[in-house]
Formats: C-alpha cells, structure tokens, sequence
C-alpha cells in the first residue's frame, strides 16, 4: 500500500478543541464522519475545498491542518518506475 504524501494534524486540533468527535467535525465541514475518518487516518486526501472548511472549523490556516511531503510522493514515483 503506498504512503499518502498529504499527512494532517486533524486528531489533534479535535482534541484541542475541546475533544470534538469525528462526527461533530463532520457536520461542521458538510462531510460523513466516514470522511473525517478517512482523511485523518491518510486514507483520503481531500479536495482543497473541504481543506479550506476543516481548517475554517479549527479557525487556523489550511497548512496549519495539513502538510506536503514531496519526498514521499517523489520515492513512491521511483517504485512504480
């Protein structure tokens, strides 16, 4: 199974806040508490909107949220070659 290169803080920041479930984020991004799931569990990259409202929801920046790793989708481009 190849490493998604998108990792995110999403567990964290729901702790923070006070220790909000999967599924109170979930309604408050317009998404399934299975989408939460997915996503937090690098599953699931999300679209660069739902970026935008998971992070509107923590009231931080979007790369406060996520995070890019280029090295990991550059070594999984070397493997299928």
């Amino acid at each position: 199974m190849s490493e998604c290169p998108i990792s995110n803080s999403i567990r964290k920041l729901r702790f923070n806040q006070g220790e909000m479930t999967q599924d109170e984020l979930a309604k408050k991004a317009g998404v399934t508490r299975q989408t939460i799931l997915a996503i937090e569990s690098a599953k699931y990259s999300p679209s660069l909107e739902l970026a935008f409202r998971i992070s509107r929801v923590f009231g931080v920046s979007v790369e406060d949220v996520f995070s890019y790793d280029a090295k990991v989708e550059s070594n999984e481009k070397g493997r299928s070659a």
